[in-house]
């Protein structure tokens, strides 16, 4: 029975040792992982007849919320069914340009920022706040967690700096002020082995 809790002890230590050594590749995995999922929805925005229910989900999303909120719906249903296309195309290239910008690292800073706000107005009009809520209400909707995850990757950029696989590293490299808008910390990198250079 020893022996066998030994042998636990030392596999979830070597796990341990195993992610500690390799935190910042699995977080720029993590990073690109993230951006081909905005990429998939982005590409899926241009499939033929996905503008034309844009104004149809914002009135479905509208049923059963409080009255309150009616007038913020109307509205959103109001001005894209003038242009659905317009809105779904916007939108379409929004998550792409957050795709690119994820995989290969780009105008990081800006990148997170932006894509929490998309992410915020994603879940507050089409998912109508992941709601109406009631007693068969099962999740909260999809856009509130992307937008938090946009939030953690603006804190593990803050808290660890600089990256060096990304093309944010490369243009700073060339052009140091580069980091003023790509890094929330305008630090130079430190080397291979500082985390800062480890951040998503």
């Amino acid at each position: 029975m020893a022996s066998e809790s030994s042998g636990v002890h030392r596999l979830q230590e070597s796990a341990d040792s195993w992610f500690v050594r390799h935190v910042g590749a699995l977080k720029s995995v993590m990073r690109i992982v993230f951006g081909i999922v905005w990429g998939i929805d982005g590409f899926l925005k241009f499939q033929p007849g996905v503008s034309d229910s844009l104004a149809g989900m914002i009135s479905d999303a509208s049923n059963g919320q409080p009255g309150w909120l009616q007038p913020w719906f109307s509205f959103w249903s109001q001005t894209v069914s003038g242009n659905p296309a317009f809105f779904m195309t916007t939108i379409g290239l929004l998550e792409l340009a957050l795709a690119f910008a994820l995989i290969f690292g780009f105008l990081r800073k800006i990148a997170y920022t932006g894509g929490f706000f998309l992410s915020m107005i994603i879940w507050s009009v089409p998912e109508g706040f992941g709601g109406a809520y009631g007693p068969g209400s099962t999740d909260i909707g999809t856009g509130i967690i992307y937008a938090f995850c946009f939030l953690f990757l603006l804190i593990l950029n803050a808290a660890f700096g600089p990256i060096c696989w990304s093309l944010d590293a490369l243009l700073e490299r060339r052009w140091p002020g580069w980091r003023r808008i790509a890094e929330l910390r305008g630090e130079p990198e430190s080397g291979p082995r500082s985390p800062r250079t480890q951040s998503l």
